[in-house]
């Protein structure tokens, strides 16, 4: 393997210029590398790998992904949460479960998740039947964000079920204004 003289990156011995940088490469009558240095190179690339993979293991071994995932997320009052949803005949609590499910996927770092307005138009769609299976699934990722093995997925679903989408509403936001804090 061949070690890029401007980027240090490994390349293929029969490539004359650089992958990464498109930098020319020493060819093996070139003096200006020798083969120690080469050797001293590689040796000096795999240990920054090693690292760098380190590194990223403690990084999200201690949840700093997860805190760092929470930009933008700002902890809400669940009081005005719910009488905003009662002045307005639930259109504040559309707004609340839009939000609650995108907060939601940002902090499990699932961005490619359903979307709440998605969210929001299934269930439209399906007369609420989306909402019960998604009810469920924030009680997952509610587990999963808080790094336990619990039930909470049955609970927001009997919870919706019954009808009281409210509260699991308020178990939610509470879990996102805990895990932002």
């Amino acid at each position: 393997m061949k070690i890029c003289p401007k980027c240090n990156s490994l390349c293929e011995d029969s490539a004359s210029f650089c992958q990464e940088c498109g930098a020319p490469l020493p060819t093996p009558n070139d003096n200006t590398h020798t083969q120690e240095n080469q050797k001293q190179q590689e040796s000096q690339f795999q240990q920054n790998a090693y690292y760098e993979n380190a590194y990223q293991n403690n990084y999200n071994q201690n949840n700093y992904y997860r805190n760092g995932s929470t930009a933008g997320i700002m902890p809400r009052n669940l009081v005005l949460a719910i009488v905003f949803s009662f002045l307005t005949c639930g259109i504040y609590s559309i707004y609340w479960m839009i939000k609650l499910n995108d907060e939601v996927n940002q902090l499990a770092g699932e961005p490619q998740a359903t979307s709440g307005g998605m969210v929001f138009l299934f269930s439209l769609i399906t007369c609420g039947i989306y909402g019960i299976y998604w009810a469920y699934k924030m009680g997952e990722r509610c587990d999963r964000i808080r790094g336990i093995q619990g039930n909470s997925s049955i609970l927001y679903l009997v919870l919706s079920i019954l009808g009281l989408d409210i509260v699991y509403f308020c178990l939610l936001q509470d879990m996102i204004n805990k895990e932002v804090s």
